[in-house]
């Protein structure tokens, strides 16, 4: 699915230097995040693994979005046949008509989803339903050189995306959302929050089957 683009070689983006490297460029970022910078400064692994932060971008009229910079270096990291001078390549997981976001996933995060997938029965409903959602409603696309992100009119369209898109990670993916839409999403959070006992830890969620 996904053939080698280069035969350069690559260092491991775990590995100490680079890895401290992407973290410190991704700090100096003109992208503001609101959170999460500084744990994948104190620990340059989770920079190749998962996404941290959130955030207003800018869309222009023909669809083109930046991407944060430390989203972009989690792109890279984890397209297994990216290097440099290469754009890195990613795939948008749009849905069905329920799903008022669009979730972007990196090479290695969509193969495992592809994988699980094959081990489904052929022609089961759930193989039938996973391969509509993962293989059928989605768009592979790349990253320009300039680090952004063409969404095209449909995807736009569908999420309801004009002049702004909001950006939050989730793990080994990150959303896009129309940022009234994850407003008023984050408030169903947070009133469901605040509607739990005073000493409710999110944290305790980890301890439940399934969590660890």
């Amino acid at each position: 699915m996904y053939p080698p683009r280069c035969a350069c070689s690559r260092t491991s983006p775990q590995s100490g230097t680079m890895a401290a490297d992407w973290a410190v460029a991704a700090a100096q970022s003109v992208f503001s995040f609101q959170g999460g910078i500084w744990d994948c400064i104190r620990a340059g692994i989770d920079v190749a693994c998962r996404f941290r932060g959130e955030g207003l971008q800018k869309v222009d009229a023909k669809g083109r979005v930046s991407i944060p910079a430390l989203f972009r270096r989690v792109i890279e990291a984890c397209d297994p046949n990216w290097c440099d001078g290469l754009p890195p390549e990613l795939v948008i997981v749009y849905g069905d008509s329920r799903r008022s976001f669009l979730e972007c996933y990196t090479v290695e995060a969509i193969q495992e989803v592809d994988r699980k997938i094959d081990q489904l029965a052929r022609g089961s409903l759930g193989r039938k339903t996973l391969e509509r959602l993962f293989h059928g409603q989605s768009f592979p696309t790349s990253i320009d050189d300039t680090g952004r992100l063409v969404l095209p009119a449909r995807l736009r369209h569908k999420i309801n995306i004009e002049k702004e898109a909001y950006f939050i990670a989730a793990g080994d993916t990150f959303q896009i959302w129309n940022p009234e839409t994850y407003e008023a999403d984050q408030t169903k959070v947070e009133q469901w929050l605040h509607e739990q006992p005073e000493d409710f830890d999110p944290l305790s969620f980890l301890d439940e089957d399934g969590g660890a």
